[in-house]
């Protein structure tokens, strides 16, 4: 039996119904120590504008049902998020944590230090939750102070000199980011995590020990809106639109008039840059991104000056695949290099990128490695004067400045034969292509997890990968057979499909109603079932005869 286990949880609301407080409270009062149960309910309000608050906020729905005691009905993940809503609800009701703050001040000499600590007398809520941290925090034992006497006399066991610089403000963890975006009223509760997801996904952001870096695409696309589109990345715009949008929600302004007023304005903005030529665009961009594009040299040189022409000019180049750096006496000088960081390190870049690895064994050709505009890669050289050399892309995630001899000849020796297939006799091969790491057999393409597998993958597992994406593409199971359609002669079966069993006859497939056996379902059911399914096809769009050229 299915049973439901939290209150609705698409709800932004922070306060539980009366009902909840008052089983929570019990909760309290059955399970722990009676100074935990606070004298009064503890009620809260949610901050951010318009949040969703049609529900209470999210809670057991039973909390004598004890995370302890129905974790092994649940799996890992289940577990893990029941065990989060049941202690967060509970602590929300739960007495205030208790600390003890002193301060010591020391006379040494004409020197006077002062010793600074806290210590955790009782814990309240924290006994059962606690935020995570941005950063780590010494301890309460590292901050706990001995008993000392006013006047006593204290003996030097140890002393450490640490110098200390003003550091820049740390960047934002997604909790930190959040809460400040709620400071600003940019966007709302149901579309923090969205965002976030967003500037992920497109590589705008890596995170780095919980902290959100900016990625050069990131980079690149904040200095194109902040130098063309600057007023509509202002926090004044984007939260007066907020606002604008939730006055639409409640029917205090027309969302006509508001679509309007900014299409008027931001038509204009659009109009004036498309006028604009690709080169002023990139010469304002090289401005804008000048200190974190052409970093100072070691020699103090000119940081556009070409490395490999000299007399050429470094300038932002925008390819099939990006943005990169390249030399302005194109195609002359065929200097690049990349503008996007792997795993927050810039490749390694000597002269036009290439560095040698060493020489291929069985041929004694020179193996480099190069970045182009599209990247990194290893070539080994051709023994053929004119062939075109053997090249392999570095696959995502592999640091340029860690590649060697040995995994650049792993790379140029792909596609790699894993062996025969038992059935069919033909090849099977793993390989990296385009969409990442794979094995083939004939025309089934079957995606591995790591770059890594592709050198380690036996026939066994690869045969197991390719049989279960083949058993996935394979024809619906036929449950019964019906007979000739009484008006056309063409069979009609039942079959056993994705979301369960259905008619079919042609191309026209009609579900089975819920509770109905396939093995009951009688020819003229089946003809009634497609019948009304035909009805709600819509109907085919007729194509518009192309339109004749005047003369």
């Amino acid at each position: 039996e299915t049973q439901g286990l939290i209150t609705y949880m698409r709800t932004d609301a922070v306060q539980m119904s009366p009902e909840g407080i008052s089983a929570c409270r019990e909760a309290i009062s059955s399970g722990f120590d009676p100074r935990y149960l606070p004298d009064k309910p503890r009620s809260y309000k949610t901050k951010a504008k318009n949040a969703q608050e049609a529900h209470e906020a999210i809670r057991p729905n039973d909390f004598g049902r004890k995370p302890k005691d129905i974790s092994r009905f649940l799996d890992s993940d289940q577990a893990k998020l029941y065990t989060l809503v049941w202690n967060r609800a509970v602590a929300s009701q739960m007495s205030n944590a208790e600390f003890e703050r002193t301060s010591i001040e020391i006379t040494a000499g004409r020197h006077g230090l002062r010793a600074t600590g806290q210590v955790l007398v009782f814990d309240g809520f924290l006994t059962l939750y606690q935020e995570s941290r941005d950063d780590d925090k010494n301890g309460d034992e590292e901050k706990r102070l001995p008993k000392v006497s006013i006047g006593e006399a204290l003996d030097l066991q140890k002393l450490d000199c640490n110098q200390h610089f003003t550091e820049p403000p740390p960047r934002y963890t997604e909790a930190s980011l959040i809460k400040r975006m709620e400071e600003l009223g940019i966007g709302r509760p149901s579309t923090y995590t969205s965002t976030l997801t967003v500037l992920r996904e497109r590589e705008y952001v890596r995170l780095e020990k919980r902290r959100l870096i900016p990625e050069d695409k990131g980079r690149l696309v904040t200095a194109f809106l902040e130098n063309y589109f600057d007023k509509y990345v202002e926090f004044d715009f984007t939260a007066d639109l907020e606002e604008k949008l939730d006055k639409i929600s409640n029917g205090d302004a027309q969302w006509k008039q508001v679509l309007r007023e900014f299409w008027q304005d931001f038509i204009k903005t659009v109009d004036g840059i498309s006028d604009l030529r690709v080169s002023e665009v990139l010469d304002t961009l090289n401005e804008a991104m000048a200190d974190h594009v052409f970093p100072p040299r070691e020699d103090g040189g000119d940081v556009r000056q070409c490395p490999s022409c000299e007399d050429g000019r470094l300038s932002l180049k925008v390819g099939r695949f990006g943005a990169f750096v390249g030399c302005s006496n194109y195609p002359e000088c065929r200097y690049t290099r990349q503008l996007v960081t792997i795993n927050g390190k810039d490749a390694e870049v000597i002269g036009n990128g290439e560095r040698e690895l060493g020489r291929d064994p069985e041929t004694g050709n020179i193996v480099k490695q190069l970045t182009g505009r599209f990247g990194p890669y290893v070539q080994v050289d051709s023994a053929v004067e004119g062939e075109k050399p053997k090249r392999a892309s570095l696959p995502k995630g592999i640091d340029p400045a860690s590649v060697d001899l040995e995994l650049a000849l792993k790379l140029l020796s792909l596609p790699r034969e894993i062996g025969l297939h038992p059935e069919s006799g033909k090849p099977v091969t793993a390989a990296i292509g385009r969409y990442g790491p794979y094995v083939r057999h004939d025309r089934t393409y079957v995606n591995l997890k790591s770059w890594e597998d592709v050198f380690t993958t036996g026939l066994n597992h690869a045969v197991a990968l390719i049989a279960d994406k083949a058993k996935s593409r394979s024809a619906p199971t036929a449950l019964k057979e019906l007979g000739a359609h009484p008006e056309d002669g063409e069979p009609v079966r039942i079959l056993d499909g994705r979301y369960g069993p259905y008619v079919k006859h042609l191309r026209t497939n009609a579900s089975l109603p819920k509770g109905v056996e396939p093995e009951s379902v009688t020819m003229e059911q089946a003809v009634e079932l497609l019948a009304a399914r035909a009805k709600k096809k819509p109907a085919a769009k007729r194509k518009k005869a192309p339109a004749k050229k005047t003369a």
